[in-house]
């Protein structure tokens, strides 16, 4: 019998009197202290998200952090609540470059996704608290505007090409010029496609088909130059192959789709196989993008350096926050890659707010993913971002211009531990376990 999940708010820390853990080596002229970390469960989108918020001494004063790891979410509550939330009672939350390189080493073994995703909603939180003491909205703090909006991209998928040519040519008509594509594979698991057939939906939710990527090579390249053929030139079309091939059927898919014209190919290649990427390079030239499952800024450094990748698919949470990210999109301006964000339906609107402000703000920025949020998930997050026509406005409110509703959040609790984890449980068709 599975425990039912915890109660949707964490305990209480210890009140800011108990003795300040982590004393900074100076004296902080600002006055303002840190009293109360506190983290909320809560799955308004369907996935459940881990939102942090850091309280001050000052009334009214506090900041909103995304934890986003669908897959591991108790685990990185506890990292927050049980060891980098006491440590940052009575400390000055403006000291964010001190404060995240503390709670970065305190775990010694630092790094990785479970504790970088705690890291960050703290650290995405004193940004947002920075951005209120300052009165300004969070693209001001990080440097002002680079552009008047983000460019956004929209998912299509469908069961035939026909279906994705429809809705590709009305997602143009909302105002996107940029749209992700997925096509299914008749009788194989295909990464981002929904089936209309609930035995069907069901059979994919608990991973009873299985993936055949000769199948999918047969068949999505030429799928997606016939949409392309159809659709014209006018709207930027995507594709993410979410890293189920291997270096060698990356190849031959980026030779077989050169005439879609794709505006990018998203993780033709899984981080493990990065090295190949020179390969990939040199098989066409379709812009290659990659980077949501990076948990460490200094994996892209090579793929910089080497210069062979177009966009880097960068994840805040995963990344540890807005600080080592922000670096991070330094350097791609500096060797010429441009940004497109990871910002599906388990990145909250906490998360996608911080993106959105670092797009407003980075002259590296490309497109932004944009998930569309469901009523309850807008009720839960006031402010939180919409595109409109196709893309982000800059926020005007300070810090992140998002909120968050307790009483609303409560109303919709998250699953099991482990029901978030089955669609990620996919088999090769010879039985073997495979990348998602």
């Amino acid at each position: 019998m599975i425990p039912p999940p915890p109660p949707a708010e964490s305990p209480v820390p210890a009140p800011v009197e108990a003795p300040v853990l982590a004393p900074a080596p100076w004296t902080a002229p600002g006055g303002i202290r840190v009293t109360r970390v506190r983290t909320f469960l809560c799955a308004p989108q369907g996935c459940p998200y881990v939102i942090t918020r850091v309280e001050t001494d000052q009334p009214g004063l506090y900041g909103l952090g995304c934890a986003s790891d669908p897959q591991r979410t108790l685990a990185i509550r506890s990292v927050v609540d049980d060891y980098l939330g006491p440590m940052l009672l009575g400390r000055d939350p403006a000291d964010i470059e001190d404060l995240h390189r503390l709670l970065l080493n305190s775990g010694y073994w630092r790094g990785g996704s479970i504790a970088n995703n705690a890291l960050a909603s703290i650290d995405v939180a004193l940004w947002d608290i920075k951005g209120k003491v300052a009165g300004l909205p969070l693209h001001q703090v990080l440097g002002g505007r680079a552009r008047g909006h983000a460019e956004a991209y929209t998912h299509v998928d469908g069961a035939d090409e026909a279906q994705v040519v429809e809705l590709v040519l009305a997602a143009r008509d909302r105002g996107y010029r940029h749209v992700r594509v997925q096509v299914a594979v008749p009788g194989t698991d295909t990464y981002g496609t929904a089936l209309a057939d609930e035995r069907q939906a069901a059979d994919r939710r608990m991973r009873r088909e299985s993936w055949d990527s000769l199948a999918y090579l047969r068949h999505v390249p030429p799928a997606l130059v016939r949409i392309r053929e159809r659709v014209g030139p006018d709207v930027e079309l995507l594709h993410d192959v979410h890293e189920r091939l291997t270096p060698a059927q990356a190849r031959q898919f980026v030779r077989a789709v050169e005439e879609a014209r794709l505006y990018f190919l998203e993780d033709a290649l899984a981080p493990e196989d990065a090295a190949h990427f020179a390969g990939l390079r040199a098989a066409g030239s379709t812009p290659l993008a990659v980077g949501e499952l990076y948990a460490e800024v200094t994996q892209y450094l090579p793929l910089l350096e080497q210069r062979v990748i177009d966009f880097a698919r960068i994840r805040i949470p995963t990344l540890g926050g807005l600080t080592p990210t922000r670096k991070l999109v330094a350097a791609c301006e500096l060797f010429g890659v441009r940004t497109a964000p990871h910002g599906p339906g388990d990145v909250s609107p906490v998360g996608q707010a911080a993106n959105v402000a670092l797009d407003i703000s980075s002259p590296a920025f490309g497109v932004q993913e944009a998930a569309t949020f469901r009523d309850a998930t807008l009720e839960v997050f006031p402010g939180a971002p919409v595109p409109v026509d196709g893309r982000f406005p800059p926020s005007d409110a300070p810090g992140l211009g998002v909120d968050f509703d307790e009483a609303a959040a409560r109303r919709h609790p998250v699953t099991a531990p482990l029901e978030h984890d089955r669609w990620a449980l996919l088999r090769a068709t010879d039985g073997s376990a495979h990348r998602p």
